[in-house]
């Protein structure tokens, strides 16, 4: 049986598709000793070898853990300027496993890590639209006017954002509000909220899709059950 290889890298939680189809244009990837050139080339998983630079691509048993991340560390696996980073956490024992999309370096809570590439290209597709359920603690009273304008969405440098918000708690400087975005980019609540003069002081991220943070203590990861990741999977691709 033969796969796309892009979908073959990605399903050995080498990158997601798309970042698979960077790699094979810029030369980096071969297939039985050959640099692959075609895009919509094919490959057979069990006789055909591919690499990735110098690097054997072997099929790995997909998974997801869940990470808590603590304030003041990078959203990567290693840093060229040696700061705290997820690779810090996550040991080398979970080769294979990468972060699905981004923390700021000042906000905490749920990180995904998956080695399930196409999983983690449908959780951070902007076409299906999957929920990203952040609390954040922004500078001064919030509005109802403010909430209605956010909602219909407001126009930044790279394009028009929406979000559903609502208020926790009302604070004599300061709001605490609940925000659901389908959009992951960069910075984009503190930009969000800048726009509508309520910079962010605190931004911690409970959920992303169906994956949710729960009673995991900041700094602490989380192997999802094999049974409860199908099921979760599940719900990502219906």
């Amino acid at each position: 049986m033969t796969i796309r290889l892009n979908r073959y890298l990605a399903q050995c939680g080498v990158c997601s598709r798309r970042a698979a189809d960077e790699l094979i244009s810029e030369g980096r990837v071969r297939v039985n000793g050959t640099v692959v050139e075609a895009l919509g080339t094919k490959v057979n998983p069990v006789t055909d070898t591919v690499k990735v630079g110098n690097r054997v691509v072997r099929s790995a048993h997909p998974g997801v853990i869940l990470f808590h991340k603590p304030k003041n560390v990078i959203s990567t696996l290693s840093d060229p300027e040696k700061r705290p980073c997820i690779g810090d956490y996550l040991g080398k024992k979970r080769e294979g496993f990468v972060p699905v999309g981004r923390l700021d370096f000042e906000s905490t809570g749920l990180i995904i890590l998956t080695n399930d590439g196409d999983l983690a290209d449908r959780l951070l597709h902007p076409r299906y639209g999957i929920d990203r359920v952040y609390e954040a603690r922004v500078a001064g009273v919030v509005t109802e006017k403010t909430l209605r304008r956010l909602q219909r969405g407001v126009h930044l440098e790279d394009g028009r954002i929406q979000a559903e918000v609502s208020i926790k708690e009302t604070q004599v400087d300061a709001t605490w509000l609940r925000i659901v975005i389908r959009s992951g980019k960069k910075r984009i609540i503190r930009r969000m909220m800048d726009h509508v003069h309520h910079p962010v002081l605190k931004l911690h991220r409970v959920s992303h899709g169906p994956f949710h943070l729960g009673k995991l203590k900041r700094g602490e990861m989380m192997a999802v059950p094999e049974e409860k990741y199908q099921t979760l999977r599940a719900a990502v691709f219906q």
